[in-house]
């Protein structure tokens, strides 16, 4: 299916046609989560990655999260950063010594031999919250209520309860850093607002730009800050310097019935795809673990070439 945005190419990804005629690279599914967080693209990376220049130079994705797209394309050269410290610290920890990022994992996974999954989490969870880190960080995206990493925006308090299922084990842990340490390695990661690290992409450098999500901001993502308009001037910077930029941004739920009206300006993107990203994980989690049928989330991928 083929329509008109802005007097610009739209593709819907059902359309076999489409996608054939504007095949970026071609990947592999990855798999292999290392962190849970919400709006993780992992599943369905490979699918994006498909719209992608099918040559660039740098790969940059400026709002890591739990970096599905970017451990799914593995790029060579690349640069994740993101503005939340305790995450950034996690990413530079994998880079530079993944040993002791299984340390932190099986440090806190060990003492559920001699204590119940809920005190463990609410003990870690006390600890981060009295002071913000990455090792703590860890065991609470993998063993948080349905991965969703949720945070006051006020003072950044993290809030999600303990999940129903139990935290994988250290050895499971320890082989998906070993392979995720692999497709990382020639990654760069910085801890940096997005308009900074937007600014050292250079022509022909590819951004992704995967923000969170505007409806849902006030109470996730480390209670950062997020200005929409002021991302797509950044964008457009990076455009008129013949950056590539790659935009997921929100699109549709509750299977169709509710569009996110985005003040997106006149000629910055070249062409939308809408990308399936199944079940909304966030509103299972708003009502209380239903099996939630009606609530499909589609994903706009936004590009300026």
């Amino acid at each position: 299916m083929q329509f008109a945005l802005f007097g610009k190419e739209v593709l819907d990804s059902g359309s076999a046609e489409d996608i054939a005629a504007s095949k970026g690279p071609r990947v592999a599914p990855f798999k292999s989560q290392l962190l849970k967080w919400i709006g993780n693209k992992q599943r369905f990376a490979h699918e994006i990655i498909e719209f992608f220049p099918r040559e660039f130079g740098t790969y940059h994705e400026p709002f890591l999260g739990s970096g599905g797209v970017l451990a799914t394309l593995a790029p060579r050269p690349g640069v994740g950063s993101d503005c939340f410290g305790p995450l950034i610290e996690i990413w530079q920890c994998l880079s530079s010594s993944p040993e002791t990022l299984k340390d932190w994992y099986a440090a806190r996974w060990k003492r559920l031999r001699t204590e119940s999954k809920e005190r463990v989490f609410y003990s870690v969870r006390e600890s981060y919250n009295s002071k913000p880190n990455g090792a703590d960080l860890l065991f609470l995206c993998r063993s948080c209520y349905g991965g969703v990493v949720r945070f006051r925006k006020a003072d950044g308090f993290m809030s999600t309860p303990v999940g129903a299922h139990n935290p994988i084990s250290p050895e499971s842990f320890s082989d998906r850093v070993d392979e995720w340490s692999r497709r990382v390695a020639s990654t760069n990661f910085r801890h940096m607002d997005y308009a900074e690290a937007m600014s050292l992409a250079k022509p022909r450098d590819l951004v992704y730009c995967d923000p969170p999500y505007s409806f849902s901001q006030a109470i996730l993502y480390g209670a950062q800050g997020f200005s929409l308009p002021d991302l797509f001037r950044v964008i457009g910077e990076c455009k008129d310097r013949g950056v590539f930029v790659a935009l997921s941004i929100d699109g549709t739920k509750k299977s169709g019935s509710f569009y996110c009206d985005l003040p997106i300006p006149s000629g910055l993107f070249e062409r939308e795809i809408a990308v399936n990203c199944g079940r909304s994980m966030l509103r299972r989690f708003q009502m209380g673990g239903e099996t939630l049928e009606q609530e499909v989330v589609s994903d706009r991928l936004l590009l300026t070439y």
